[in-house]
């Protein structure tokens, strides 16, 4: 089973790059994130004439997340748990049923900027929420997994110039904090199982140039459960889609399960 996340900023902006890297890449499932519209003016058609299920939690000019699927999914929900004030649209789970039924939760955790304030509050307080999640997920000792645009700078090989992200939202030291907390919890970092190699990054910036001088960043994550990480067999991001006509300014991660 072949599992993506994708970060497309915007979905009219991605009408027809957004498809045609489907129809290339082939996943059983992508994890969407920032799709930009409201569940109803979603082009599911797109996806549904090219075998895809679509799930979508969506919000007006911002945010929004989705699951598009080859394979049935079930027990959809919506919203991460533990704010029923949070309008943000940035949670969305099912399970997908291949050989093992796999938990999916795909999520678009908050910038954070400027920080100090009250955005990086939110990204804080969003973080425990998903901390919580993340022990119900273990306890359940299920295959699952949490993947999506994280928002947070692991490590300082996760960025061509580490030092010019100090003072951002996306690599203070609370930041990283908040990230190792979860991932120490149990989970498989997927790609970080895979190589260790500093210089592969999911993110490029539209401005000064940050593509042409490969001036990137790592923030797109795969997180598994123990018993989802004993089934992977790769990651891989196909940082080639950057360079292509109208592109995000992130790039899918993905990987393969043997599920």
């Amino acid at each position: 089973m072949k599992i993506a996340t994708f970060n497309i900023n915007g979905i009219k902006a991605r009408a027809e790059s957004f498809p045609a890297w489907l129809d290339e890449a082939q996943p059983d499932v992508v994890l969407c994130q920032e799709i930009k519209s409201v569940d109803e003016n979603f082009p599911r058609e797109i996806f549904e004439e090219r075998g895809y299920n679509v799930e979508t939690h969506g919000q007006k000019s911002f945010n929004g997340v989705a699951i598009l699927s080859k394979l049935p999914l079930e027990d959809v929900t919506r919203g991460l748990p533990g704010d029923d004030a949070d309008e943000q649209a940035r949670w969305i789970e099912a399970t997908v049923v291949g050989k093992t039924a796999v938990r999916l939760c795909g999520l678009y955790l908050p910038n954070g900027n400027p920080a100090p304030g009250p955005k990086y509050d939110y990204k804080l307080a969003w973080m425990e929420r998903l901390h919580a999640r993340a022990q119900d997920l273990l306890d359940a000792e299920e295959p699952a997994l949490m993947a999506g645009d994280y928002n947070i700078i692991p490590q300082d090989e996760d960025a061509a110039r580490p030092e010019a992200w100090r003072e951002d939202a996306l690599a203070l030291p609370e930041s990283r904090a908040a990230y190792r907390r979860i991932v120490n919890l149990g989970f498989t970092e997927a790609f970080r199982a895979r190589t260790r190699a500093p210089g592969h990054y999911s993110f490029w910036d539209y401005q000064r140039g940050a593509w042409d001088r490969n001036d990137g960043i790592r923030i797109d994550h795969f997180l598994l459960t123990p018993a989802c990480a004993d089934l992977l067999v790769e990651c891989h991001i196909d940082k080639d889609v950057r360079g292509r006509d109208k592109p995000s300014d992130h790039v899918p991660v993905w990987v393969e399960l043997d599920a």
